[in-house]
């Protein structure tokens, strides 16, 4: 199981405030089980790992080979929740230059941004490669994947014909209605449901993620034992000592009432700077509303330690630290000696990398939690589909108890339809 440290944590709280919440978190916990708190009509995640059917496992990898076997690439479109959990995954999961050697079907992104650039350096590489595409959109009509797919969907059509087009799409939509639902019934698409009761942040153990993750050759249903065994670790009947969530949740939220408004998720392995961005959608759309709430950003170390490291230790103290750490290391190198040694290293001769950067990041934590930046610690044996899955459904589990714990609604998003509503009125959609 991963774990989770909290020992270094208690610098301007203490480990009896934290204890002195467990009721409190327990019944927040209990709230998300009994589906009577805010948003229950969003908790479809709750226990969607233990409920997946064998079915829908099969199916899913069956489409995953139909595309691999047609497509050197895959398109995924969608934005948000659409596309994050499903990046993540296949980002800390694959070879690092897996995409250089054409090892797996190759998975891109569109819809997540609007780049003019980008969308014709896409097409520009697409029109070399046989690809097939995966919309993911609950309505069809969000701006951004929309967009990507209308340009998308002709090029593919262009180059291979509407018929066989029709083969290489997937969309994954609202069981019945909405322009997507609409277009994959008449067109004939493979489709899959994004069920009614699970946000977007909440999303990636749905088809929305598993479909992209499967489409890369990831071991989904590992991802999915692992996000079980985290279910019942985190089940309400856990004891509030042995229950990580729920004592994440009150540290979280015992430090932010000490006056840390930021906390940074720091990782010490580039493979995991998507799962960070991943956490910042869930925790930023769950827990900041009504002018209160945690501030989630991220930093990749040793790399951001040569730029924000600075500020972390010296800056205002208005932060604090929950840290990723991976156990082990799935590959060997050591250091080798140099004869000349002028860059001083040889002292690290035959010592393993992964031992240098283990020991960066316990002088980290030792030097930031010094500084005054309290240090919360998760670790995972080593970085699989199993243990990934236990983090991803960790955190989704937490954080349904802190939006709780602060008394929101951790399952609605109502200001992110601000700036749409400005937009369409610049851009003179009808109506607005």
């Amino acid at each position: 199981m991963i774990t989770l440290n909290t020992d270094k944590a208690f610098i301007e709280i203490t480990k009896e405030q934290v204890y002195a919440q467990a009721a409190e978190a327990k019944s927040c916990n209990r709230t998300l089980e009994n589906g009577t708190g805010k948003g229950n009509d969003f908790l479809g995640w709750l226990h969607l790992p233990s409920t997946i059917t064998e079915a829908e496992i099969a199916d899913i990898e069956a489409t995953a080979g139909k595309l691999r076997s047609k497509c050197e690439a895959v398109v995924v479109i969608g934005i948000g929740g659409s596309y994050l959990g499903a990046k993540a995954v296949i980002d800390a999961l694959s070879g690092s230059f897996d995409s250089l050697e054409n090892k797996q079907t190759l998975i891109l992104y569109a819809g997540h941004v609007i780049g003019e650039d980008y969308l014709y350096e896409l097409s520009q590489f697409l029109a070399k490669k046989s690809f097939g595409i995966l919309n993911i959109s609950k309505s069809g009509t969000t701006t951004e994947p929309a967009l990507a797919f209308r340009i998308l969907k002709k090029q593919l059509e262009d180059a291979v014909g509407k018929e066989e087009a029709r083969t290489r799409i997937v969309a994954v939509t609202d069981k019945e209605r909405g322009a997507l639902r609409t277009l994959a019934t008449k067109e004939g698409y493979k489709t899959y449901v994004i069920p009614d009761n699970v946000g977007g942040r909440f999303s990636v153990l749905t088809p929305v993620g598993l479909l992209p993750v499967a489409i890369a050759g990831i071991d989904i249903r590992q991802l999915i034992a692992g996000a079980v065994a985290m279910e019942k670790a985190t089940g309400s009947e856990v004891p509030f000592d042995r229950n990580p969530a729920e004592i994440y949740a009150a540290v979280r939220s015992e430090i932010y009432k000490s006056g840390k408004k930021i906390e940074l998720l720091a990782n010490f392995n580039p493979k995991l700077h998507y799962v960070s961005e991943w956490w910042k959608q869930l925790y930023g759309e769950s827990e900041g509303k009504e002018n209160k709430g945690i501030f989630p950003a991220s930093v990749d170390f040793t790399t951001d330690l040569h730029s924000m490291g600075q500020w972390i230790q010296e800056g205002e103290r208005s932060l604090f630290e929950t840290v990723i750490s991976i156990a082990k290391t799935r590959h060997t190198v050591a250091v080798p000696s140099d004869e000349q040694d002028l860059d001083g290293l040889n002292f690290l001769a035959g010592k393993r990398v992964d031992y240098v950067n283990k020991m960066a990041e316990l002088g980290t934590q030792m030097a930031h939690v010094d500084g005054g930046v309290p240090n919360i610690r998760i670790e995972l044996p080593e970085l699989n589909a199993f243990y990934l899955g236990q983090l991803l459904y960790f955190f989704e589990r937490a954080c349904g108890i802190s939006g709780y714990l602060s008394g929101v609604n951790p399952f609605n998003q109502p200001g992110v339809e601000a700036y749409k509503k400005n937009m369409f009125a610049l851009l003179n959609k009808p109506g607005y």
